[in-house]
């Protein structure tokens, strides 16, 4: 009886540890790799929780082993990571909180540039990817801004054709009023065009009657214009005939040469005696010139100092040609 419940108790025990490490199998824990732990911590881990995939390419390289939050620090979260110890991390290395289609969760390793390898149980960087819905409303906001700027414009344009329209029909009111006005102008204008044309007509004919009156009186302009013509005509022949006859007459008085012009004209006596007077005053001009003192002195010269000094005079002269 006693072996029969000591096989029962060791099956159960074993049946206990079985189902144990195949839970734990099931969440990822290998119990025959060692791990690393690591710690991120977090602003919001949007309901990440124990035992989500730690990822690197989409290989699972760990998990998340523990969470906890830290109420002194501004309730940021804890979380711990359990790493394969295979896995080098070093201070550029990113924790990533990620989010598939589906809602599961996992933390994507960037491994980064390693300048400085970390040590188990340090901290790495912690950062959240973007959702679908994240980069919707990324992707939504400049549209909704230029949905936004559209609908004023489009607004703008409805207030400018609503003027516009408001304008057209007191444009058009205006219109249907105006054939009525220009029919009265041209009621007007036509009654007026009716007057102005019997005016002109009444003018016209008196034009026409006065034009009859002075045709008799423009025929005996004419008549006196050709007799002033004829007149003032033979009155400047009559002139002229009467101007040669005297020229004619005074011609032939120059002709005769019984008088002063006649005589100026056919004899040169006179032309000679004007010739000898221009050789004397050219004579007396040139032997004053030279001899100003026989004319400028207080008293004169005498006719004899005037001889002496034309004959020094000369002898100088005829002194001077023969040392040429």
């Amino acid at each position: 009886m006693k072996n029969k419940e000591l096989k029962v108790g060791l099956f159960v025990t074993a049946a206990l540890v079985l189902l144990y490490f195949g839970f734990n199998f099931l969440k990822g824990i290998d119990f025959f790799t060692t791990t690393n732990k690591y710690y991120v911590v977090y602003d919001n881990i949007d309901q990440l929780a124990v035992s989500n995939p730690v990822l690197i390419n989409g290989f699972a390289v760990g998990r998340v082993s523990r969470i906890s939050i830290m109420q002194r620090k501004q309730n940021k979260v804890l979380v711990e990571l359990m790493i394969d110890s295979d896995i080098q991390v070093g201070d550029s290395t990113k924790a990533i909180l990620n989010s598939d289609f589906l809602g599961g969760k996992s933390i994507l390793l960037v491994i980064g540039k390693i300048t400085k390898p970390l040590n188990p149980k340090d901290t790495l960087i912690a950062e959240v990817a973007k959702g679908m819905l994240d980069v919707l409303s990324e992707s939504a906001t400049p549209v909704a801004d230029n949905l936004q700027t559209t609908l004023r414009k489009f607004n703008i344009i409805l207030d400018n054709l609503t003027k516009n329209s408001q304008q057209l029909d007191a444009i058009f009111v205006k219109l249907q009023a105006t054939p009525g006005l220009i029919n009265k102008t041209l009621i007007t204008t036509n009654g007026k065009i009716e007057d102005l044309s019997v005016s002109f007509k009444t003018v016209a004919d008196n034009l026409n009657g006065t034009l009859t009156e002075l045709k008799p009186t423009l025929a005996n302009f004419k008549t006196v214009s050709d007799s002033l013509k004829t007149l003032q005509l033979n009155e400047t022949i009559s002139t002229a005939k009467l101007t040669l006859t005297k020229l004619n007459a005074t011609l032939d008085n120059f002709g005769k040469g019984d008088n002063t012009m006649s005589k100026l004209l056919t004899e040169d006596s006179l032309y000679v005696n004007l010739n000898t007077l221009l050789m004397s005053l050219d004579t007396l001009a040139t032997h004053f010139n030279n001899n100003p003192k026989h004319f400028m002195a207080p008293l004169g010269k005498s006719k004899k100092k005037v001889e002496r000094d034309r004959r020094k005079e000369e002898e100088e002269r005829k002194a001077a040609q023969e040392k040429k």
